[in-house]
């Protein structure tokens, strides 16, 4: 999954979203700012750190770790990632480790050697519901998504819409929606993930969500994962000025440019344009492909 990009999309614009999953602030918390700073010697990424305001020395700054999977050596690393931070930043006095988790029962190794740290320091913000104790935050019940049924998906889609209503997560509750479903199914086709969030195809390609990770922007360039957005786009669009220059396509040879990567299509849109006929596209074809 791409969870550590979906948390930092989540959170570098509006860091203040943290405040709804830590119940222990005070109720006026607010003005943190948010980065992803990379610890010395074994650089190391966390994977966020909110600093609270110049003004609010009050309160803590807030350690970010999502942990998805089991892994024995987390609590470990856990606790020495967090010393690092300190020894790098000796401003840092008042602080607080915010863990978003499926559950904290899974294996994360022995709690014994950390218990303190664990007692005082760490916050866990637990995504799957029989962990949930009432009143449970509207982020955290939007994160929830990453481990619902997938079936179950539209309808808790449809729910989180209604319980959103009037709060601040209102105007952008389809943004997060994708972000969300962008990162659990990666390799899902455009009409499949806007079904499972009940977001319109178009809506959903024009999000600013869809643009920043799943690559289609035009400053990002071409990137692994969600490229159906440019790939349809540049195929329609190739095959447009094709039957322009060349006349009626063949069904053989629509289909072979249909099935070429992005960076072909691109070479191919721009070498069409010297093109006189058909023959000049079957020597393409025949010295690209």
């Amino acid at each position: 999954m791409l969870s550590d990009k979906l948390f930092f999309w989540l959170f570098q614009n509006q860091p203040d979203r943290i405040v709804s999953l830590c119940g222990d602030l005070p109720v006026d918390a607010g003005g943190y700012s948010f980065t992803a700073p990379v610890l010395k010697e074994r650089e190391y990424r966390l994977d966020g750190l909110f600093r609270p305001a110049a003004d609010r020395p009050d309160l803590p700054a807030l350690i970010l770790e999502a942990q998805m999977a089991p892994d024995p050596g987390f609590l470990r690393r856990l606790y020495a990632e967090s010393a690092r931070l300190l020894q790098q930043e000796p401003s840092i006095h008042h602080w607080q480790v915010v863990v978003i988790t499926p559950s904290r029962r899974l294996n994360f190794g022995s709690p014994e050697p950390v218990a303190e740290f664990l007692e005082h320091r760490v916050h866990w913000v637990e995504l799957q519901r029989e962990c949930w104790q009432e009143p449970v935050p509207l982020l955290q019940r939007l994160l929830a998504l990453l481990l619902e049924p997938e079936k179950e998906l539209p309808s808790c889609s449809e729910q989180l819409r209604e319980a959103a209503t009037g709060s601040a997560l209102e105007s952008d509750l389809d943004d997060v929606i994708a972000a969300i479903l962008i990162s659990r199914f990666p390799s899902r086709s455009i009409p499949e993930v806007c079904a499972m969030g009940g977001i319109t195809v178009e809506d959903f390609t024009q999000s600013r969500i869809y643009q920043e990770i799943a690559g289609i922007g035009r400053q990002e360039g071409r990137q692994e994962g969600r490229q159906e957005g440019r790939q349809q786009e540049a195929v329609s669009v190739t095959l447009r000025l094709l039957t322009r220059r060349c006349g009626p396509l063949s069904e053989a040879t629509t289909a072979r440019i249909q099935s070429l990567p992005l960076e072909q299509l691109e070479s191919l849109a721009e070498a069409l344009l010297d093109f006189q006929g058909a023959d000049d596209l079957e020597a393409w074809l025949a010295s690209s492909c």
